[in-house]
């Protein structure tokens, strides 16, 4: 290269080092990826923590609607699971698991399942002994048990990577009778 063409280069490399045309540019160039982050992650958080308010709401309904009966039936059952599906809309249910139990606790104040029924998980086993939180363990009573889980996957995934299980569970006293029934 002649030294005539290394000035020219250099002296142009100059200009455009106080040239402030684009440095608009640049700085947008810059900052874009960092505030595409931040969208995606505030997009996808606040996506899962609305489903998991849901998965609570699902929890709070299904106890709720069971806690208000004397008997249970596989019909009842169906409806009350039907209505927790409306509660997620407009997400699918496809990773929706559900399990309502009833809970009896004995004059010794040992607690266990009476019955248990589920939605796309398995069941908790009949006279299988459970561990409650402290003050709900009152010996002679029984206990309506929700629970509700959602296997959260972002759709975008940019942030969140992989699925998020939220859960939520529910301890209710029956109203209507001192033990809910379960008969087919």
């Amino acid at each position: 290269m002649t030294a005539d063409r290394q000035t020219g280069i250099l002296t142009k490399l100059a200009r455009l080092v106080r040239d402030p045309r684009g440095v608009s540019a640049v700085e947008f160039a810059v900052i874009l990826p960092i505030m595409l982050t931040l969208f995606l992650a505030g997009s996808e958080i606040t996506q899962a923590i609305t489903i998991k308010r849901k998965a609570t709401q699902v929890a709070r309904t299904v106890g709720d609607l069971t806690s208000q009966d004397s008997s249970i039936t596989n019909a009842e059952i169906q409806t009350i699971f039907g209505a927790a599906a409306s509660v997620l809309a407009p997400y699918p249910t496809t990773t929706l698991k559900i399990i309502i139990s009833s809970v009896t606790i004995d004059a010794q104040g040992v607690a266990k399942i009476a019955w248990s029924d589920a939605y796309q998980t398995n069941a908790r086993a009949v006279n299988s002994a459970v561990t409650l939180p402290t003050g709900l363990n009152v010996a002679s009573t029984t206990l309506v048990w929700a629970e509700a889980s959602y296997d959260y996957t972002p759709p975008i995934g940019y942030v969140i990577t992989g699925a998020i299980s939220l859960k939520d569970k529910i301890y209710l006293r029956p109203r209507m009778a001192a033990t809910i029934a379960r008969v087919p």
